[in-house]
């Protein structure tokens, strides 16, 4: 196989997603499969790490976080993704603990038709409660909840984190736990250099000095609750060593000035260290997995852990260690002064600790892996059947071309009516994205005319669709309806999008139902700040889109997979509408979606030999935003009387032009 693996960190930064990607490549290409790996460039990365050598990796530039600037956030937009997975072809896609940069990467490969392996191996949602940025929590989750949902498949590291991707509607979900390195993690690896550097030249081993070795290994900083090691300080025969770097480095040295800080530790030396502990703490309560808890279990050395996240699955309690209540710090104490004051038992943990692991090997969990690969590209092929663009049209094969289509009818609001798309019509009048469309579409009719009718009105909502516009639609007859609602429901006080989405599942159940094919589009925002107070729920309903998509069988048009929709170059001065560029891009996009093979050599022509026109400038608060809040007033909306552009079938020939057609049915 060939895999692409798309890393939200790299080296330098060595950490458990760098950790994991290094050895999950390197058995990869044991196994005789081709990898290339994506990632955030920062510098000073090094040939190998710990004997394995560094993979072939496209580097993309990046940014340091600001707080955490051994961070790197990558800066690469969808486009340059798609063109590196292109080049690259891969089979499928691995996500390694994707945030940023896999979002990214989701929407690239789901653009070219690829299979994506989502791991889910930092909860980002608990680092941003505790971090204390004011809504960044909800957020993030629902980020992450679109992400593993968007992918094909995802897999969790422990029970803990399975049920927590359940509960965001995460399907398709796996366990698929982490390798550990057991030839460099081992208890041989105990090293008497390195206890005489922590307790002295005549403290080698506890029965010299009487002195026990506590340790902790991994990134200081907020989220590894280190500071509840503060609570260790003064147990009776312990020395504390902690072993790690981060931002939190500097003020943990101040406060605890007992404790032996080594810095950050790698390879062989890091090995040696945790093997010469006596006993191994982790008090961090948002970790998915916890990749050092093993390591520490594979060196002989028992573990006292927080009683949640991955600990949970890792930690034999009374058997190889302890887990403590979370929270309870001295319970955390206590633990471990049991530990380190019973060597009789320190020692029975301690030799249960290394069987623990001893079926967890990189090399089986790569064939595991492997194994999920092979999954993730059955279920897109799946996926590509159960959502085959126009393929689904019984007994007309050749619609998977693009075409064959005769009767088209758009329904929506002042998007698909046009608003603010005056391109090359009169003064007063709007094409629209659904209007381009049909010419596109039009271009591959079989037989008869091709006939299309508009329904869409501005301001209307989600009850209209239903109420309303359904209702007409059904009159005509069509073989093709779009449907791009629910701007209006979403803007509103105290929108619901679960429900929003239900009310218009109604429609794609009743038009499915008719045997009529159905393009759904979801919804999208322009990138101002302004707009961000609508992004959880415009995400939660789009995300319902995708279910309905799924579920009855209707075409998708995901503009998730547009992020370019978003630049603020591609919408009017009013700010709420697309100006005609917008317009056209959606367009070849649809098309693309319902098979136009074409479409995109089409765009990037229309793009090349197409400039829009300068809008008028003005003042936005007079012109837009004062008559917009004075019809809200009045209970009124810009659509009361109104009446669609097109409320029965006009004929659009090959060549462009239409006519109306009031018999056309």
């Amino acid at each position: 196989m060939r895999i692409a693996v798309i890393a939200e960190s790299f080296l330098p930064h060595m950490n458990g997603v760098t950790g994991s990607v290094l050895q999950v490549v390197h058995h990869l290409r044991q196994m005789g499969h081709e990898t290339l790996v994506v990632a955030p460039k920062a510098p000073g990365q090094p040939e190998d790490v710990a004997g394995i050598d560094v993979p072939e990796t496209t580097y993309l530039a990046s940014l340091p976080l600001p707080s955490y600037p051994d961070v790197r956030v990558a800066l690469a937009p969808v486009a340059q993704l798609k063109r590196i997975l292109a080049g690259f072809a891969p089979d499928v896609v691995h996500l390694a603990s994707p945030a940023v940069l896999g979002w990214q990467g989701v929407v690239a490969a789901d653009a070219l038709g690829l299979p994506t392996v989502a791991i889910y191996q930092t909860d980002v949602i608990s680092y941003a409660e505790r971090y204390g940025v004011p809504g960044a929590a909800p957020l993030a989750q629902a980020h992450i909840a679109r992400l593993h949902r968007r992918a094909t498949l995802t897999l969790a590291p422990s029970s803990h984190a399975e049920a927590q991707l359940a509960g965001l509607g995460v399907d398709r979900l796996h366990r698929w736990g982490r390798g550990v390195d057991a030839e460099r993690f081992r208890p041989e690896r105990r090293s008497a250099g390195f206890r005489e550097g922590v307790l002295g030249p005549d403290a080698a081993e506890p029965a010299a000095s009487g002195t026990r070795i506590v340790g902790y290994v991994g990134r200081l900083a907020p989220e590894k609750q280190v500071d509840d090691l503060k609570v260790l300080a003064d147990v009776p025969g312990t020395k504390l060593v902690i072993v790690g770097d981060g931002p939190e480095r500097e003020r943990l040295e101040r406060e605890l000035p007992d404790a032996h800080f080594t810095g950050f530790l790698g390879g062989v030396q890091l090995a040696e260290a945790v093997a010469s502990f006596d006993v191994f703490v982790h008090p961090g309560e948002s970790e998915t997995f916890c990749q050092t808890v093993q390591e520490a279990l594979a060196s002989g050395v028992p573990v006292v852990a927080v009683g949640r996240g991955g600990p949970v699955d890792l930690v034999r309690s009374s058997v190889d260690g302890w887990l403590y209540r979370p929270g309870d710090v001295a319970d955390l104490r206590a633990r471990v002064a049991d530990l380190t004051g019973d060597e009789t038992k320190r020692a029975s943990f301690a030799a249960a600790a290394r069987g623990s692991v001893a079926d967890r090997t990189w090399a089986a969990l790569t064939e595991q892996l492997v194994a999920r690969y092979e999954e993730a590209e059955r279920l897109r092929r799946m996926d590509a059947a159960s959502m085959a663009r126009a393929a689904r049209r019984a007994g007309e094969p050749e619609a998977a071309a693009g075409g064959g289509w005769n009767r088209y009818v758009a329904l929506g609001d002042s998007l698909t009516e046009g608003l603010c798309d005056g391109s090359r019509v009169p003064d007063g009048e709007y094409r629209g994205w659904a209007d381009r469309l049909a010419m596109l579409l039009a271009q591959h009719a079989r037989g008869e005319a091709f006939r299309f009718a508009n329904l869409a009105v501005r301001s209307r909502r989600v009850r209209d669709l239903e109420r309303d516009q359904v209702p007409a639609a059904l009159e005509l007859r069509p073989q093709l309806v779009s449907i791009l609602m629910g701007h209006n429901d979403l803007i509103g006080h105290a929108a619901d999008p679960h429900a929003l989405a239900a009310e218009l599942e109604r429609s794609v159940v009743h038009l499915r139902a008719e045997g009529i094919d159905v393009l759904l589009v979801t919804p999208f925002l322009p990138r101002r700040f302004a707009a961000r107070m609508f992004a959880r729920r415009f995400a939660a309903y789009a995300s319902e889109l995708r279910r309905i998509a799924d579920e009855h069988g209707a075409m998708l048009l995901d503009s998730d997979a547009l992020p370019e929709l978003g630049d603020t170059g591609h919408w009017s001065a009013d700010k709420v509408h697309l100006r005609s560029s917008g317009h056209r891009m959606l367009a070849y996009r649809a098309a693309e979606v319902l098979g136009m093979r074409d479409a995109p050599r089409l765009a990037e022509l229309d793009r090349a030999f197409h400039e829009d026109a300068d809008e008028p400038s003005g003042r936005w608060v007079t012109q837009h935003a004062l008559p917009w809040v004075w019809r809200r007033v009045r209970g009124r909306t810009a659509g009361d009387g109104l009446l669609p552009k097109h409320s029965d079938y006009v004929e659009v020939r090959a060549g462009g032009s239409s006519r109306d057609g009031a018999d056309a049915r």
